[in-house]
């Protein structure tokens, strides 16, 4: 993560957000008010994503579970396959 102030980020706006989009980068922007955290909308819908998944009562488990289970034992993908 980098770090930067109000000032530097005004001189570097262009250049800081076009970082953050294309490297992922998130940059913490210090005041004295308090900080504010540039990312970009890619990782702002991931941290989303992943909050509203770890919400869901159960699921954790579930995918633990899931993982547990032996490959020799699933049966092969059918799309015309009822549910």
């Amino acid at each position: 993560m980098t770090t930067t102030n109000v000032t530097e980020l005004r001189k570097n706006l262009f250049n800081t957000i076009d970082s953050v989009i294309k490297f992922n980068e998130t940059v913490q922007v210090v005041t004295k008010n308090g900080n504010a955290i540039l990312l970009s909308e890619e990782d702002y819908n991931a941290l989303l994503e992943t909050v509203y998944l770890m919400s869901q009562p159960g699921l954790v488990s579930k995918i633990k579970e899931g993982e547990k289970e032996k490959t020799s034992e699933m049966s092969e993908f059918n799309p015309n396959e009822e549910w």
